[in-house]
């Protein structure tokens, strides 16, 4: 059955809020899950803070109990005027919806009393306007996303694309999770105790299209050990050339990249109980279980039974 994720566009909208987390339910779609994005507003038309125009916008639908009502941040100086559909955001609640936010859209959440007793997070910098408006709403700083039941809240912008990928965790697991967050090149910050550093994003300050070809396929295919002159296809080069070029442009050799991206894809697929350590093994393209295990302690100093315990897996 289909999950809607229905998102509610308000006037002076922030495309980055939009888009982020909008990508990442998208992927997830690509990937096997089972969203259908709908984007509504009270109005056909609705103009963004960065002055774009976005048309063709749907009616407000009947909320319904597997809906995830999205609710992107919106131009701070808009706040204190901002029309919110409070009847409709409150019924998509009593009808056992998941309501999200990001960044000032928690705000209109807000207004339409959901926040009331609850803990929320919202941009740093408007925390304290948010507890000035809303003195029965708790609001942590200095947080990527806070759930509260079925509300949950973001701080804006990349930590938008944070709740969505945690949301889409809760729904389908970390394998598709893990996808995801490779396929849109960022990390996955499910709890405060992860590392905040990401082979995802590490070694890709450089400019040259053919490495970053080369780090995209070594990202999207962990289960492979292609051989250098595959690589030097991908990259449009000869493999002596790609070895001195990878090495110039990122710093670590090809290798090396390889083996830390096939790392944190292990360390990713360890949260699925439901995987064996040999189907984990398959997975990141080691040789065995055996292998994976001596590989694993070796980098992260516990086996992976012992990661898993301390994560509950």
């Amino acid at each position: 059955m289909t999950r809607r994720v229905v998102v509610l566009i308000l006037p002076h909208v922030h495309l980055l809020d939009l888009a982020g987390p909008v990508q990442a339910f998208y992927e997830a779609a690509s990937l096997g899950g089972d969203y259908e994005l709908i984007h509504v507003a009270s109005s056909e038309t609705v103009r963004s803070a960065q002055g774009l125009l976005l048309a063709g916008l749907r009616p407000l639908p009947l909320p319904e109990a597997r809906d995830t009502v999205l609710v992107p941040g919106i131009d701070s100086a808009t706040v204190d005027g901002l029309q919110v559909p409070s009847a409709w955001l409150r019924q998509a609640a009593r009808a056992g919806a998941r309501i999200a936010s990001v960044c000032s859209g928690s705000f209109a959440l807000g207004k339409a009393g959901l926040l009331q007793g609850r803990t929320c997070t919202t941009h740093w910098k408007m925390a304290g306007r948010m507890r000035a408006a809303f003195p029965g709403v708790e609001v942590l700083e200095n947080r990527l996303y806070v759930e509260d039941g079925p509300i949950v809240t973001s701080a804006g912008v990349a930590s938008g694309i944070d709740m969505a990928l945690a949301l889409i965790e809760r729904d389908h697991g970390p394998v598709v999770v893990s996808k995801v967050a490779r396929e849109m090149v960022v990390w996955i910050r499910r709890s405060g105790d992860r590392d905040q550093a990401s082979i995802y994003l590490d070694h890709r300050t450089h400019l040259h299209p053919g490495v970053h070809r080369v780090q995209d396929f070594i990202i999207a295919h962990p289960e492979r050990n292609p051989s250098l002159e595959e690589m030097g296809r991908q990259a449009g080069m000869s493999p002596r050339n790609l070895t001195r070029v990878f090495r110039a442009a990122t710093g670590v050799n090809l290798k090396a990249f390889a083996h830390k991206v096939k790392l944190q894809v292990a360390s990713e697929l360890m949260d699925n109980p439901d995987m064996t350590i040999e189907a984990v093994a398959s997975s990141c393209g080691f040789k065995d279980a055996r292998h994976l295990r001596r590989i694993f302690k070796e980098s992260y100093g516990v086996a992976p039974a012992q990661w898993r315990a301390r994560r509950g897996a």
